[in-house]
């Protein structure tokens, strides 16, 4: 089997209990309000801003037998530098103070659960093995490809949501699909079984602590789903 078709076999349990959280469901029943999805793009600004940091710090301690990843990378850096403005941006055009979330201060501040994934990741990659870093990039752009584009629809037709306000979600539903095509195939050049094992294990980590920050999502408009 290839170590892609592994890494979706053995992280097939947690990506599920994530999908299972009662925002997926509220969003299919159209019980989701403004407030609970200002709520969820505070806390994707507060890891997607660390995207870039994570990719870098990465390629930083990567030694020179994966060379080959740390030009991957740099794709990545590219593809990723400037997401997190987006989402400000569409905080703001949902009406809601995205300098409070850009400060990380009162209803804008990070939760422990994203707090706890990115501390992870850094962890990981200054401790463990950096290639760990693949785990999380599998966890959203999987799921980015998997649920986004149906879920940027419901949310969008349920709020009345102009385009402004969705650039987040609907952009990585459509940019994803070719980067998990390129993950895959970058996937498939990791032969190390101890690489394959770290970043499967972060893959679970962050399918469990993600899918925790989707849980912790204000309950007003979710209670019915729950």
């Amino acid at each position: 089997m290839s170590f892609f078709n592994t890494l979706k076999q053995q992280t097939r349990e947690a990506q599920l209990t994530m999908l299972n959280a009662p925002i997926f469901q509220a969003c299919q029943n159209g019980e989701i309000d403004r407030d609970t999805y200002v709520a969820f793009l505070t806390q994707a600004f507060h890891h997607v801003k660390h995207t870039v940091p994570l990719l870098m710090a990465c390629g930083g301690r990567l030694d020179a037998e994966h060379e080959w990843v740390r030009e991957a990378l740099a794709e990545y850096v590219d593809e990723e530098k400037g997401h997190h403005e987006w989402i400000l941006n569409d905080i703001r055009a949902c009406g809601a103070d995205e300098e409070l979330v850009r400060h990380n201060q009162g209803v804008g501040r990070v939760g422990d659960a994203i707090e706890l994934m990115t501390s992870y990741l850094y962890h990981q990659i200054d401790r463990h093995n950096p290639m760990a870093l693949f785990g999380m990039v599998w966890v959203l752009e999987g799921t980015s490809v998997g649920v986004g584009g149906q879920i940027a629809k419901l949310v969008k037709e349920t709020l009345g949501l102009p385009d402004e306000a969705m650039s987040y979600l609907t952009s990585h539903s459509i940019l994803d699909q070719d980067h998990i095509q390129f993950f895959e195939s970058l996937m498939e050049k990791v032969t190390d079984v101890k690489d394959q094992q770290a970043i499967i294990d972060s893959a679970n980590m962050v399918f469990k602590l993600y899918g925790q920050m989707l849980e912790s999502l204000p309950h007003t408009a979710v209670s019915h789903a729950a």
